[in-house]
Order: structure tokens, then sequence, then C-alpha cells
């Protein structure tokens, strides 16, 4: 039996990310490969015709799995019936730009966004914020879409998730798909915490510990952890733009995950709303490790966590509710 279409939403899409990520979708990568799909795009009104660009070119492209294609400037149109929302659209932040006036532009779009998907998006629809503030971004949609159940709002850490992995196997000359389990705690920034305490190698040997295999606690401590909090940086240095094609994967991954189930044995990292687990203060979207089964995540429990570790998690903790702070005192 084929399968009905499933609508998926990205916003920016004529943006860099959303250029990258709307193949994705098409070609399966991140519903599966039997699932055909409904794209709606959406973007402003001085993208209108790069966005009907986009369209024609996925038009072109011929992919088997896409059953149509919706390219709109019109938030209510974008969001009807769709299943899952991929937010990428956003404010950036502008050179000279206080941050502030960069969170006052984003709290304005994420409340019309949260209004438009809460009206006219499918029950149970499943949100990824990935437009950064992406935490912050993802808790305003959250509280002006109340109907939208608040475990369907996450933001989007499994770029830095990957990231880490990517770094361990790159020091350890091991495939990157022999790695597991790293943690990204906290906020999709530079105070991120990056921890490998948990994380394992999969050898000929068994799995073992990467703390254990790499031994040299000083380059995780400190030269692992800034190069991963700092990767975007060091990619806009590098290309004069911003992560385009990993932020699409990863958001791909994201989905995919949570929609079809993390592998047995294995978590990721997404940033979820906190429910006091480690003590991290509810009423944030914060980054936990989670497994995720049957279309529903769960955040793991029972890890242990060092000094190290709690101090670098409670300052990430508490840059997330200054930002909650400055985003509500936007509102008012």
């Amino acid at each position: 039996m084929a399968k009905d279409a499933v609508r998926v939403l990205v916003t920016g899409a004529a943006g860099q990310i959303g250029y990258a990520l709307v193949p994705m979708i098409a070609r399966g990568l991140m519903l599966g490969p039997d699932q055909p799909v409904i794209l709606h795009m959406l973007d402003i009104e001085p993208a209108a015709e790069a966005l009907n660009g986009v369209k024609m070119e996925l038009i072109d492209a011929a992919f088997p799995l896409l059953r149509g294609v919706v390219a709109t400037t019109d938030a209510i149109e974008a969001c009807k019936d769709v299943n899952i929302a991929v937010m990428v659209g956003g404010f950036p932040r502008k050179e000279g730009m206080e941050r502030k006036d960069m969170m006052k532009k984003n709290v304005s779009i994420y409340k019309a966004q949260a209004s438009a998907l809460e009206q006219h998006a499918a029950p149970n629809c499943k949100v990824l914020v990935v437009a950064n503030p992406a935490n912050t971004n993802a808790l305003i949609l959250k509280e002006f879409a109340p109907s939208i159940p608040e475990k369907n709002v996450t933001c989007l850490t499994r770029l830095d998730h990957n990231r880490a992995l990517g770094q361990i196997s790159e020091k350890l000359f091991v495939h990157v798909g022999d790695v597991k389990n790293a943690i990204i705690w906290g906020n999709h920034s530079s105070t991120q915490y990056p921890d490998v305490n948990h994380a394992t190698v999969s050898t000929c040997n068994g799995e073992k510990p990467v703390r254990e295999l790499i031994a040299d606690d000083n380059w995780i401590n400190t030269e692992f952890i800034t190069t991963v909090q700092q990767r975007g940086a060091a990619i806009i240095k590098a290309r004069k733009l911003s992560s385009a094609l990993s932020a699409a994967s990863s958001a791909c991954d994201h989905i995919r995950d949570w929609v079809l189930g993390t592998p047995k044995g294995a978590w990721v990292s997404m940033g979820v709303y906190s429910d006091g687990s480690y003590g991290i203060q509810p009423g944030i979207i914060y980054s936990f490790p989670v497994t995720c089964e049957k279309g529903e995540w769960s955040i793991v429990q029972g890890l242990k966590i060092d000094e190290f570790s709690r101090g670098k998690m409670d300052a990430t903790a508490k840059e997330l509710m200054e930002e909650k702070a400055l985003a509500y005192s936007c509102l008012n």
C-alpha cells in the first residue's frame, strides 16, 4: 500500500539552508525512501521570485517522492495542514546590531508564525526551529501556540552533536558511523557544552569509551569543546557564508530520528522543553540527550555528571534564562 503524503513546511525556503534542505526532503532523506511528501515553502515578499525559482527546480528534478509543491509568501497558506514544520526563516544578526534588536525582530516573527501554525497546521504537527537564537525562538513559538503539545516544539542542536562526532572521528582516525552517544547540553550558542563522557567508539574489540581512547583530558576539556562551540564561526570565516549543507543535513537527521526512532543503544541531542531533568530549570528549551520511539522523544536519564560538566551545564542554562528574560522584555 502506498503511504499518504506527509506535508512538510520549510520557512525561509529561498535562503541558503532552505535551498540545501528541500531537495534532501524530496529525496526521502528526512522521512525515508518510501514516504511521499508535499513541500510547503514559505519566504518573505522580497524573496518571492527566488522562491518561485526553487519551485521550478524542484519540478525539474522530477523527484519520485515529491507529490506537490506549495511556494508562497502567505503564512496561512504555507501552514495549512502541515504535519512537520522546519522553521529556518528568521532575522540574522547584522554587523553592529545589538542582541536585543535581533531578539525583538525574531520574537515578532516567531509570535506570528506560532499563531499561523496553531490555527492551520495538522493536529500533532512536529516543529523544529533552526533559525537563531534557536532555543529562544522555539520557546516563543511554544508560548504562542498553546494548543501544540510542548513535546512537539524542538530546536536544532543535532548540527552541534554531529560536529562533535566529526571531531572525535577525525581525532581518532575512525569512521564517524562508529562513534556514538556524544551529548550537546544547553543552548545552540557558544556556551553549549559538548560532552564526551558517555561517548563510545565501536572497535573490533567491542565498544570503547572515547575519553579512554583519546587519552588526552586536556584536549577534551579545552580544544575539543571550543572547536565544536565555534565551528559555525569558523565556517563563516572560510566560506564567507554560514553553514547550510551541514545544517540542512542535521535538520533531516533530527526529524528522521524523531519520527522513525533512534537506533538501539544510541541517543542523539535535541533542544526540548526542560522538565527539570539533570537539575535544569523547567521553562526553557535546552539541549538534552534523547532517545526516540514511535514519534516521541524521551530524555536519557541517570547519566553520571561530574563537577566539570555540572559547571558547563549550569552556565549554558543561565544564558538561556537571560535570553528568555530578554525575549519577554521585547514582548512587553
